[in-house]
């Protein structure tokens, strides 16, 4: 059975390649609609990621962009847990932080980097500032949420107990809201992936972002289609291979 579902799987992949390449020779090659250095192709794209991948250029963008993604990522994850733990223990926080929240939120990450430029310049910091700044509003939001659908019963029983309120958070909340808290970091990891790939087109280091900008300078579309695939390829990989294996063994176990 699950090797019914690779094949199955593959021959997805298969046909979306070829009708790619039909496209591609209809559009440039039969009917000469479209020039063909201005539309990517299956063939070209692999020519690209074999050459960058031999050169190293590719390696050190992904590994740049992977360790840059992850000191944000916990960054944010960090500043999202206390600005969501903050607003569920105080109502008057949560009447007057929480909208607040609400409207940074609803900003695309790109507005940020004016702002990390001015204050860190191109360096290093400008980055992580767009990517903790895109996502960390996000992660407090989820805390929020995750604590707040906690049922009420363990909260009482708790406290019956006489149990803290650095207990409660610790033994009871957090544990409580666990699986739900892993939906609302994946969800934090997917802004703070497309932060950083907001930030990276403003650096001057080696990263995806870097590698995708030099080949919109070369006019090389397939270069810039090779690093968009890398780039959705990574996303994937770590949404299904960490996140999501993480939220399913944690609900397995619980029963849900």
């Amino acid at each position: 059975m699950k090797w019914k579902k690779i094949t199955g799987n593959l021959c997805f992949l298969f046909g979306l390649l070829l009708l790619w390449q039909l496209l591609y020779m209809a559009a440039c090659d039969w009917f000469g609609w479209i020039k063909p250095y201005a539309v990517p192709n299956p063939a070209g794209v692999v020519r690209c990621f074999l050459l960058l991948l031999e050169n190293g250029t590719l390696l050190s963008a992904v590994c740049g962009s992977l360790f840059r993604v992850l000191t944000g990522f916990l960054l944010a994850a960090l500043t999202g847990i206390l600005l969501g733990v903050c607003i569920t223990h105080s109502d008057y926080l949560a009447r007057n932080l929480k909208p607040l929240i609400l409207g940074i939120q609803t900003l695309p990450s790109i507005c940020w980097v004016p702002f990390a430029i001015l204050w860190f310049g191109l360096t290093e910091q400008a980055i992580l500032f767009v990517v903790v700044m895109g996502s960390a509003f996000g992660i407090a939001l989820s805390i929020e949420s995750c604590v707040r659908n906690v049922p009420p019963i363990y909260i009482k029983a708790a406290r019956t107990m006489g149990v803290d309120s650095i207990q409660l958070y610790r033994r009871v909340i957090f544990p409580a809201a666990l699986p739900n808290f892993l939906s609302g970091l994946k969800q934090g990891w997917s802004f703070a992936w497309r932060a950083l790939m907001s930030g990276e087109v403003m650096s001057s280091s080696m990263g995806l972002g870097y590698t995708l900008m030099v080949g919109r300078d070369l006019a090389d579309i397939n270069q810039v289609m090779t690093v968009i695939l890398v780039i959705i390829l990574i996303g994937i990989v770590i949404d299904k291979g960490v996140f999501t294996l993480a939220e399913n063994r944690v609900r397995k176990k619980r029963g849900l």
